[in-house]
């Protein structure tokens, strides 16, 4: 099983598309759980932060972030893993990039090798049809 990852609140507003200022509204407001870690910086783990993502898109565009636009560069769109659904050759990962829900349809192996799971940074990169997942570090 793969190490759930935490992230700063600055790592989360870039996924999010909204500043930093306004994940620290979020989390202030108690719409976003937050720890502190040794040195006292506040982090968002994988799974909270992934359920959030997929709230506030499903919401829709609210006024603490809707002023602040969300761009990709070349197709490609950094966010976090909010589903993988594994069958026995097939899998389907859904990434939630700011206000955009990704799917990509890939093989079970690929998953299993880039170790895919929810709560994880990916890139998903489209080309035509495809959407190939770049696993985030």
């Amino acid at each position: 099983m793969p190490h759930m990852r935490s992230y700063t609140i600055g790592r989360a507003a870039r996924l999010l598309g909204v500043s930093p200022d306004t994940v620290r509204r979020w989390a202030d407001a108690g719409r976003l759980p937050t720890r502190r870690d040794e040195a006292g910086k506040r982090l968002i783990e994988g799974p909270d932060l992934a359920a959030f993502a997929v709230a506030l898109a499903t919401a829709g565009a609210d006024d603490d972030g809707a002023d602040e636009p969300y761009s990709s560069t070349r197709n490609a769109f950094p966010g976090i893993i909010t589903a993988v659904k594994l069958g026995d050759v097939a899998a389907q990962v859904d990434i939630q990039a700011g206000p955009h829900r990704l799917v990509s349809l890939l093989t079970r192996e690929a998953v299993e090798e880039l170790g895919l799971a929810v709560g994880m940074e990916a890139t998903a990169r489209v080309k035509a049809t495809n959407v190939h997942i770049d696993r985030g570090e």
